[in-house]
């Protein structure tokens, strides 16, 4: 009996002694919004990393949304010092090596305590046989920044580039 009694005071002491550990509170996850046009909805299959993807099937029009939370770019030690530096690092390396790829000079902009950068990309589908037109954005909040991609034919352009516009600038967190 006092085997038991010593082997059940232990147990409990044990419990005490890791109950008194610190802990930290972590949150997993990240919550923004963003408006999309009623003849857009949200879809899969775009982009494996994306967080939001839409699209319409019937007006020829996709996108997606990609985000990196500024904690989770420090712990792999990747610190940017400006927006403009976060999308020189994307902009480098989207549809490098595709026919005819254009990228207009950035444009930049800030709303409150946001910032975005956009630009047209076009090049030529080979396999559409078609030129492609994306408007690129880029944003930067306190506490990520976002890669908000929308695109269509190049010759639907002027029909759909104020909605992927207003896409962009709709983003909040």
């Amino acid at each position: 009996m006092r085997k038991l009694i010593l082997f059940i005071f232990f147990v409990f002491i044990q419990q005490i002694i890791y109950a008194q550990t610190p802990t930290k509170t972590y949150e997993g996850g990240h919550i923004f919004q963003l408006n999309l046009p009623t003849y857009m909805s949200k879809t899969g299959g775009l982009n494996s990393a994306a967080s939001i993807q839409y699209k319409s099937v019937i007006k020829d029009v996709y996108g997606f949304v990609i985000y990196d939370t500024k904690e989770e770019l420090s712990l792999v030690e990747m610190n940017f010092s400006s927006i403009s530096e976060f999308y020189e690092e994307f902009i480098k390396d989207f549809l490098v090596g595709e026919k005819n790829r254009k990228i207009s000079k950035p444009k930049i902009s800030k709303q409150d305590k946001i910032s975005f950068i956009e630009s047209d990309v076009t090049y030529y589908d080979q396999d559409a046989e078609i030129e492609i037109f994306y408007l690129v954005g880029v944003v930067e909040t306190e506490k990520a920044f976002y890669k908000v991609i929308s695109w269509s034919a190049a010759d639907k352009k002027d029909q759909f580039k104020a909605d992927f516009q207003q896409i962009l600038y709709s983003l909040k967190d």
